[in-house]
């Protein structure tokens, strides 16, 4: 299971860096966000970074984030001492708005259950 360690050393150093050393002002304006998943393929070579972005706009966090690709791709050689590292692309995670909009649902159908 040797990409599902690098999965996770690499969810954990991008969350480090986004958080704390990031300065792109399309990342910083938005309240919350979080690495949702991160998808690396069997040979190394592609690595995609699922997000979930709380307030601002999620679109321009995600081109923030794609422009920093190369910093960032910087940052995990240097701290995971591998040989290479993969291409990072970054992707909005929907699934907590969806997750939220069933929620919203299943509310609204009790509420007219109960009526």
């Amino acid at each position: 299971m040797k990409i599902d360690r690098v999965n996770s050393e690499i969810r954990k150093v991008l969350s480090e860096l986004i958080n704390g050393e990031l300065k792109d002002p399309r990342v910083a304006e938005c309240d919350m966000l979080s690495i949702m998943d991160v998808v690396t393929t069997g040979d190394l070579k592609y690595c995609t970074v699922y997000v979930s972005v709380m307030g601002g706009d999620p679109d321009a966090v995600i081109e923030g984030l794609n422009a920093a690709k190369g910093f960032l791709r910087n940052e995990l050689f240097a701290r995971l001492k591998v040989r290479a590292v993969p291409e990072l692309t970054f992707r909005l995670d929907k699934s907590v708005d969806y997750g939220f909009k069933i929620d919203k649902i299943l509310e609204q159908l009790k509420k007219e259950e109960n009526s």
